[in-house]
């Protein structure tokens, strides 16, 4: 018993770190191309439009969240500093759904994990969601109360005093404090979007010039890490949760949640079933692509699967947070908009795949527990390419090539000047990013100091 135990969690390991070796170059060539984005697309300009309810303001929307990050709590968040600037409901929504769904990252891992037909209607199914959420959201818009909410957040915020930050919306933080050239105090809540700011304010040129310059790829290489550090946890963790699933779950228990067989109310109840089994999950943003490869291993249906993958907004910690920000009535008015949406879209999309005769055969090729993953094959190189690139950027970022200031933090390495916080170990002084940086750097002062405070060469082109 304990033996064919462990045979399987050596299998479940073997199967989850295949899935993540077989999309290892999509996502972090997704991220890289993200990253891009986010750096060089004007994010002012696009915001602007989002009081609007219009057609107008729906299309900036969704464009600005398909160049956002595809992380669902960064979505949520960054929506948040939306709505509270005034944003219209069916336009933070549908950001969201954008920043969720049509990003480069999660297209490329979908087409590789489950095929172009599931590319086709998570793209195609995309669109249709935030059309379908933005007819649902015109009939039954409670509008005096999201303007009560927001009237309310702005109030607490200012009688709290608490600073929005000024690159991502997200709430300011104490430790994370920087004062302009002309006196204003900003607040920002990490150290990540700080020097983001502290580089979109030293730059200069378009985006060709930064390209060509140190400076410019010290912006993507911060901006890469951040997208990193936002989803890596749901990425392994979908991986591993999947491979853990298709060895441990018996064929049954699907076979159960999912209602067998052919017609109308069967697609329904799998569409259903889909967004349900997500919003228990706790796997969000692209970790629950595996996890529907998962499913799809169990033989649910193309609905059911394609459901779930929309569905990573309204997972259980995803849910929480809008309870945070909005309370429990505009909690629940999303989740029961986005859950008609999702399921409905789902629905929607096996109708269409089926009658165009292009839903994938389920019986068709090599289950997960007969593929082979590591092989050297044309995913090896992709991802010798792909670790080179991401090598690089952070290569780039850990050194500081061309980012402003100069000094470099000994804790963290981040370049920093003198208006920072410091402390003086053996007559140098060292500059900090943080008041967090300084503390650690006090406890310990002999492992972090280096003997030279300042940055020695001159990186910026």
């Amino acid at each position: 018993m304990q033996v064919a135990i462990l045979d399987g969690v050596l299998e479940s390991l073997r199967i989850g770190f295949g899935f993540l070796w077989t999309a290892a170059w999509a996502i972090i060539m997704g991220l890289t191309v993200t990253s891009l984005v986010q750096v060089y697309v004007s994010k002012e300009r696009m915001a602007q439009v989002l009081g609007d309810g219009d057609l107008n303001g729906l299309v900036k929307a969704t464009a600005f969240g398909a160049a956002s990050s595809g992380c669902s709590f960064g979505a949520v968040a960054i929506a948040k500093g939306l709505f509270k600037k005034g944003a219209h409901a069916v336009n933070f929504l549908a950001f969201m759904f954008a920043s969720t769904n049509l990003i480069v990252e999660l297209g490329l891992m979908i087409l590789i994990l489950l095929g172009w037909e599931f590319l086709v209607a998570e793209l195609l199914g995309g669109l249709v969601l935030i059309a379908v959420m933005a007819v649902i959201v015109h009939l039954t818009l409670p509008e005096t109360l999201f303007d009560e909410v927001r009237e309310a957040m702005n109030e607490r915020d200012r009688e709290s005093g608490v600073s929005e930050d000024p690159t991502c919306g997200m709430e300011g933080k104490d430790e994370y404090t920087l004062t302009t050239d002309g006196g204003e105090t900003l607040k920002f809540c990490s150290e990540g979007c700080m020097e983001t700011y502290r580089q979109e304010t030293s730059s200069s040129g378009g985006w060709r010039e930064e390209l060509l310059s140190w400076g410019g790829w010290y912006k993507v290489g911060n901006q890469y890490r951040k997208e990193w550090s936002m989803i890596w946890t749901d990425v392994v963790a979908g991986f591993l949760i999947s491979g853990f699933v298709i060895v441990f779950v018996p064929q049954w228990v699907w076979n159960t949640l999912f209602v067998q067989g052919d017609g109308l109310l069967v697609t329904a109840e799998n569409a259903v079933m889909g967004v349900a089994i997500a919003v228990l999950s706790f796997v969000g943003s692209m970790g629950n692509v595996p996890f529907a490869v998962a499913l799809w291993g169990g033989g649910i249906s193309f609905a059911g699967v394609i459901a779930f993958v929309y569905a990573d907004l309204i997972t259980i910690p995803v849910l929480n947070v809008y309870r945070k920000y909005y309370g429990w009535k505009i909690m629940l008015y999303i989740l029961g908009v986005f859950f008609v949406t999702m399921a409905f879209t789902g629905f929607l999309m096996e109708l269409l795949f089926d009658a165009l005769g292009i839903v994938p055969d389920l019986a068709g090729g090599e289950t997960a527990t007969e593929q082979t993953y590591f092989e050297l094959n044309y995913t090896f190189y992709l991802n010798i390419i792909a670790f080179a690139v991401s090598g690089f950027l952070l290569y780039v970022y850990r050194r500081g090539l061309g980012a402003p200031g100069q000094y470099r933090d000994p804790v963290c390495g981040m370049r920093t000047d003198d208006s920072e916080p410091a402390a003086t170990h053996d007559g140098e002084t060292y500059y900090f990013c943080s008041q967090t940086c300084k503390e650690t750097f006090e406890e310990d002062p002999d492992e972090y100091a280096t003997g030279h405070p300042m940055v020695m060469d001159d990186h910026d082109h």
